[in-house]
């Protein structure tokens, strides 16, 4: 559970981190609230940074998604569980029936060769049927997988429209000729992070 988790978090950090390393070309303004509130702290270049743990782990949408995600896993892993487990059952008992018409071919215990002929038939009638049904488990679990992709797919790209969005929106008095994930950085610079105002921002935004 903890994998597909981990894997979860990082295709949707994935998306994020390619939006925070953005470029601005935009004359600096001063009329962003956050912009001048930085300023107030010293002289700084037009750089800003953000920590994409922070915005997977506080941004509503970020974390409504890994949620949906991982409802989705849990009951395809579930569904797919359950069917194979009685598929399971049912080839045990062909196993057993086999070991049985192998005993009494052994035995001649059959009254008549059309005897033996209709009961080995009938096994091999069953062996095909669970092959059938394998291999429909089979199309089922591709099935699930391309599914939880799509959506996966689909979420991860409604949170990076909804970053990218926000982010032009954000800069708009084109302050910021840089804004970076601090994940591509070696150490930390006081006074560039703007990850609180900005995932105050988003969660304000997307109660909207």
């Amino acid at each position: 559970m903890n994998n597909i988790q981990t894997l979860i978090n990082s295709v949707l950090a994935a998306c994020v981190v390619a939006l925070f390393i953005l470029f601005f070309v935009s004359k600096p303004k001063s009329s962003n609230p956050v912009t001048q509130e930085v300023q107030a702290q010293g002289e700084l270049m037009p750089i800003a940074i953000i920590n994409t743990d922070s915005i997977l782990k506080h941004y509503t949408l970020a974390v409504e998604a890994s949620e949906k995600l991982m409802n989705r896993y849990e009951e395809s892993t579930v569904k797919l569980d359950t069917k194979a487990k009685s598929l399971q059952k049912e080839y045990d008992t062909f196993q057993r029936d086999v070991m049985d018409f192998q005993r009494k071919v052994e035995a001649n215990a059959f009254l008549s060769r059309e005897r033996a002929e209709s009961e080995q038939s009938k096994l091999q009638r069953k062996e095909q049927q669970l092959m059938a049904k394998q291999q429909e488990l089979e199309n089922l679990r591709q099935k699930l997988s391309a599914d939880f992709m799509a959506e996966q797919n689909e979420l991860t790209q409604q949170l990076q429209d909804s970053v990218q969005q926000y982010l032009r929106e954000y800069n708009a008095d084109g302050h910021y000729h840089l804004v970076l994930n601090d994940a591509v950085l070696m150490n930390k610079v006081a006074g560039y992070d703007i990850t609180n105002q900005v995932i105050e921002a988003l969660n304000a935004r997307y109660k909207k």
